[in-house]
C-alpha cells in the first residue's frame, strides 16, 4: 500500500474526526494530533478549518476554465459537458470523503453556504465562455445566464443522486442530463446569420417539454 502524503493524512483525519466528534467539535489541534502532525503543518497544507471540507475548490476552477478556453462555438456543446464531468469525476473518485462533505454540508450552516458560494463559481464561470461563444452581446446574457444554471442543477442533480447512493451508474445519468440540457438550448446552424440558441421558459416538466422541443426541431431540418 502507498504511504500517504500529509495532506491526506491530515483530510482523513480531518473527516473521521468530523463524523466523531461533530464539525465544530473539532479543532486545529485534534486534526493535526490524530494526522501525527503539528499545527504549523496543518496551516501549510490548508488555510482553514473549513478548507479543509474544499480542498480542491480552487484546482477544479482552474480546470474547467482551461478546457471550456480550449473550446470554440463549434465545439462548445463538448467542452460544457466534458467541463461538468470533470467535478462529478473527482467526486467520485473522492468516494466516501464525498458523502460524508455532503453530511456536513447538510448540518452545517456556514459550510452550506461556502458550497452554495463555490457553486455559483462554477456557473459564473460556465455563463462567461458560453456568453462568450454566443456573441457577447447584451441580447445573449440572459440566455447564457440560463443555460449556465442548467449545467450546473443537472450537474448537481446527478451528484445528489449518487451521494444519496440512488444510482448505480452516475456516468450514465450524467450523459443523459447533459443531452438534456443541450437539447433544451438547441442550435440553428442552418441560416448564414450564425446561431440562434433557444431558450424556453413553462410551467411544464423538463420531462413533458423535451417530446415538444424534438418534434419542433425536427420540423425545421
Amino acid at each position: 500500500m502507498a504511504k500517504q502524503s500529509t495532506r491526506e493524512r491530515l483530510l482523513r483525519a480531518a473527516f473521521d474526526l468530523f463524523e466523531e466528534r461533530g464539525y465544530d467539535g473539532t479543532t486545529v489541534d485534534d486534526i493535526a494530533e490524530r494526522a501525527g502532525t503539528g499545527r504549523t503543518t496543518f496551516f501549510r497544507v490548508f488555510g482553514s478549518k473549513e478548507e479543509v471540507i474544499f480542498p480542491d475548490h480552487e484546482e477544479l476552477l482552474e480546470q474547467i476554465r482551461h478546457r471550456l478556453a480550449a473550446a470554440t462555438p463549434a465545439t462548445s456543446p463538448v467542452a460544457i459537458s466534458e467541463a461538468a464531468g470533470l467535478v462529478l469525476q473527482h467526486y467520485l473518485a473522492e468516494g466516501d470523503l464525498a458523502r460524508s462533505r455532503y453530511g456536513l454540508t447538510r448540518s452545517v450552516p456556514a459550510l452550506r453556504d461556502r458550497e452554495l458560494a463555490g457553486i455559483l463559481q462554477y456557473q459564473r464561470l460556465f455563463r462567461t465562455y458560453i456568453h462568450r461563444w454566443m456573441g457577447d452581446v447584451p441580447e445573449s446574457a440572459l440566455r447564457a445566464e440560463l443555460m449556465a444554471a442548467a449545467v450546473v442543477t443537472a450537474h448537481n442533480h446527478v451528484l445528489r443522486l449518487w451521494l444519496r447512493e440512488l444510482t448505480t451508474d452516475p456516468q450514465a445519468e450524467f450523459d443523459r442530463a447533459m443531452a438534456e440540457v443541450l437539447a433544451l438550448f438547441a442550435e440553428d446552424r442552418s441560416g448564414d446569420e450564425g446561431s440562434t440558441v433557444v431558450v424556453m421558459r413553462s410551467t411544464q416538466s423538463v420531462e413533458a417539454l423535451l417530446p415538444q422541443l424534438r418534434r419542433a426541431l425536427s420540423q425545421e431540418e
